[in-house]
């Protein structure tokens, strides 16, 4: 490779103080420029253009899927527009030919001239029309390469496995796989244009070679320092992407923690306001100092191009001269050859940009299409053996499951039964299995030993997705998707016509009514603070409407996760009530809490530790053993009664002297039933 073009050939990067600070060290994004970092300067002008072909077909092989009839419209029009070309060419010759006819009347040979012209003059509007049809069509084509393209990544990122997408590898190349599928509509133009580039080529060295052969040579020996200038300049561009990109994102990023509504009260209070300014006019001076840098290595490269080239191409017209001064090439002959020069010089040179274009765009492009190849086997198969109509419990026997990334087993040996009509409660530890569990319930995960029975259907012979058909979960971190009420309660049960009734229904059960009420457009207010005429929810008012969802959904097995964490003391009991009211004849309600006190109305609580459940039972039972749940709801009430003594003496309290404590398990917590 060329030492214009290594790896440390635009300079080594100076670390801003921005980027050591705020940053820790020198930006890198880790997307797609990273992952092809050096592939447009490792490229030579040969191996771009030997490349053409793949790419090209590549484009077309997009073009075909997305838009069959308008692909071949626009190869028609290129090949239209090349005959368009060559006969304005060879008119533009008869003309010259009529005109400059040596001792002739000149109203005779401009007479004579009128059919070339005329033709020349219809050829060239052909041309025209031509051009703007297939660039409305390209179009068209694009937007249609995009839609597909961005489908295809979309639908098999929804299929994949749950440990697909939290897997850290996964998520890079899902990254890169969006990037292609942007990429894939900027295929489209340069390889259209490169195909019309290289039809005009042949068809202006044909008419060159008719007129005089050497000047075919001469066009190409004019074009080489400008494809070898153009590539120079695409390849320092590249490389220079490296070093400025990441610091216009970075200061980006500044500007919206600036702005950000967030953020606003501390950079107020804290005064963080010109210290993030200081750091953002530092990463903005490093970029601008990058672009001048570009602005004068590409200035330099396109002058000394220009400089050969332009010898050149005075060496030609010096010979063009030489030939009509000694009589071996007419003067319209001579007219003619300089015109097909300069359109062949300029078309040679819109190829070699092209190529450049589409073989940067062709590296994001296959990124999508490995994404597809690996996303194909990690996604959740489609059918399966049926779960019956009515699923009465769910059955772990034996149940173990290891994450990929860890040598510990996440959960051993769980044995349990989830029934319809019960309250389970799952409670322990940040780490004990919880979440862990209730995901392999839900058929997110399958276990690596034992067996979880649906029925008495195998959920690794099952149809998962009837298993997730059944399953609903609530959540402390519910999505807050941005868009209408009634659409946050309807995607709980997105398949079909929104049941109107159904959703407000479910919002007065979810005691929401007051909420909806009092939006400017009730449930058709638009919950998405990005969008105008839109409003805003509390964190509490989230949860009642993640909990209208989940009553929309009506699922068979409803997990609960956390659910009342935004929410006063008053209706966090209330929604606790409602949850606990889920559970009937046709379903079974999962609670994992810390909230030791939601549980004590529980059929069976279940106590994780390390991955196995070492306590079961009801609370008293549970409470009379004096095991682990004892002391975890003894931990629990301690505080809330010592809170309770501080604020009504104003002063300390006793309850604790000795590490003893008072509460025997048998007083439910403040504010809790």
């Amino acid at each position: 490779m060329n030492g214009w073009c290594s790896r440390g050939g635009s300079g080594r990067q100076q670390i801003s103080d921005g980027e050591s600070e705020l940053f820790g060290g020198p930006l890198r994004g880790d997307t797609g420029f990273a992952t092809h970092e050096h592939a447009i300067a490792d490229t030579s002008l040969r191996r771009s253009l030997r490349e053409l072909p793949r790419l090209v077909a590549g484009a077309t092989r997009l073009a075909w899927h997305a838009e069959r009839p308008g692909l071949v419209f626009v190869v028609l029009a290129a090949v239209g527009q090349c005959a368009c070309g060559t006969t304005a060419l060879l008119a533009l010759l008869a003309l010259l030919g009529d005109v400059l006819v040596p001792a002739q009347d000149l109203r005779a040979g401009v007479r004579a001239a009128i059919p070339a012209a005329a033709v020349l003059a219809g050829a060239s509007a052909a041309g025209a029309v031509l051009r703007a049809l297939s660039a409305a069509v390209t179009r068209r084509i694009e937007a249609k390469v995009e839609r597909v393209s961005t489908e295809r990544y979309l639908s098999a990122a929804a299929a994949v496995e749950l440990d697909a997408i939290e897997d850290p590898a996964f998520q890079r190349l899902l990254q890169t796989a969006q990037t292609g599928a942007t990429a894939s509509r900027q295929m489209i133009d340069p390889s259209v244009r490169i195909v019309m580039s290289l039809l005009n080529l042949v068809a202006t060295g044909v008419v060159l070679s008719v007129l005089q052969p050497v000047l075919t040579v001469l066009l190409v020996l004019i074009v080489i320092p400008r494809a070898w200038g153009a590539m120079r300049v695409a390849q320092r561009r590249h490389l220079s992407v490296l070093r400025w990109v990441e610091h216009l994102r970075a200061s980006q990023l500044i500007g919206r923690m600036l702005t950000s509504r967030t953020a606003a009260p501390e950079v107020r209070v804290h005064g963080a306001g010109q210290y993030l300014l200081a750091h953002h006019h530092g990463l903005a001076e490093a970029a601008e100092a990058e672009q001048g840098r570009l602005a004068g290595a590409q200035a330099r490269t396109e002058l000394l191009t220009a400089a050969v080239s332009g010898a050149l191409i005075t060496a030609t017209y010096a010979l063009l001269a030489a030939m009509i001064f000694t009589g071996g090439l007419a003067l319209a002959t001579a007219g003619t050859a300089i015109m097909a020069i300069r359109s062949g010089v300029s078309g040679l040179n819109a190829t070699v940009d092209h190529a450049n274009r589409l073989h940067e765009q062709g590296l994001y492009v296959r990124d999508l299409e490995r994404f597809a190849e690996l996303a194909r086997p990690r996604h959740i198969p489609r059918g399966g053996a049926d779960l019956p109509e009515s699923v009465r419990d769910v059955h772990f026997d034996g149940v173990g499951f290891t994450y990929p990334d860890s040598d510990r087993p996440a959960l051993e040996n769980i044995d349990l039964t989830v029934r319809t009509g019960q309250v389970l409660a799952l409670v322990g530890e940040n780490g004990s299995g919880k979440s862990t569990l209730v995901k392999l319930l839900a058929g997110l995960y399958l276990p690596d030993v034992g067996r979880i029975r649906w029925s008495d259907v195998d959920l690794a012979d099952a149809d998962r997705w009837q298993v997730f058909d059944r399953v609903g979960v609530l959540t402390q971190d519910l999505e807050r998707w941005p868009f209408t009420v009634a659409a946050n309660i309807h995607i709980g049960r997105p398949q079909g016509t929104p049941a109107r009734s159904g959703i407000e229904d479910a919002v007065s059960y979810a005691d929401a009514s007051d909420i909806v009420a009092a939006l400017r457009n009730g449930l058709d207010t638009l919950l998405a603070r990005q969008f105008r005429g839109s409003s805003e929810l509390s964190g509490g008012q989230w949860q009642k409407i993640g909990l209208a969802r989940i009553h929309y959904r009506d699922p068979s097995i409803l997990v609960v996760d956390e659910p009342t964490s935004a929410l006063d003391p008053a209706a966090e009991v209330s929604i606790f009530e409602k949850i606990r009211g889920l559970a009937g004849p046709d379903r079974a309600v999962v609670l994992i809490t810390h909230r030791m006190a939601a549980v004590r109305h529980a059929d069976v609580i279940c106590v994780l530790h390390r991955g196995r459940i070492v306590e079961r039972g009801t609370h008293d039972e549970l409470m009379a053993r004096g095991g682990r749940y004892a002391e975890m709801y003894r931990i629990q009430a301690d505080q809330y009664n010592e809170e309770t003594v501080v604020r009504r003496t104003g002063g300390p309290t006793d309850r604790n002297i000795g590490g003893k404590s008072r509460n025997d398990g048998r007083h439910p917590l403040p504010g809790q039933p």
